[in-house]
């Protein structure tokens, strides 16, 4: 059974920082690119970044572009998000998510999702 366990939320200041991990078991996770999304109250789940199976290579939204950084420990099946000058608008439950074979730009091919972890940022 795939899971997938977002951990590392909460409250913050504006212009702070959090880093966010998402914990994969039940998969080869090396055989997945992996992706964060992200859901603000009363808003559409949007695309915040992806990483490639290796690590080698990494997309951004360009709202997040320059503040977050994507990355992965294949050794320890995690992902991770560091998220750094988070503004109010960043505030969003925010999902990890895998994808097998597909576009990691693309929410409609992955295959599992997480349950998401708050990000909160305060004004």
């Amino acid at each position: 059974q795939v899971q997938l366990v977002e951990s590392g939320g909460g409250l913050v200041q504006a212009g702070g920082s959090l880093r966010l991990s998402c914990a994969a078991s039940g998969l080869t996770f090396d055989d997945y690119a992996m992706g964060w999304f992200r859901q603000a109250p009363g808003k559409e789940r949007d695309f915040v970044s992806c990483i490639n199976w290796n690590g080698e290579a990494t997309y951004y939204a360009e709202a997040v572009k320059g503040r977050f950084t994507a990355s992965r420990d294949n050794a320890k099946n995690t992902l991770y998000l560091q998220m750094n000058s988070l503004k109010p608008e960043d505030t969003a439950m925010y999902y990890c998510a895998a994808v097998y074979g597909g576009s990691c730009l693309l929410e409609t091919t992955y295959n599992y999702w997480g349950q998401g972890t708050q990000v909160t940022v305060s004004s």
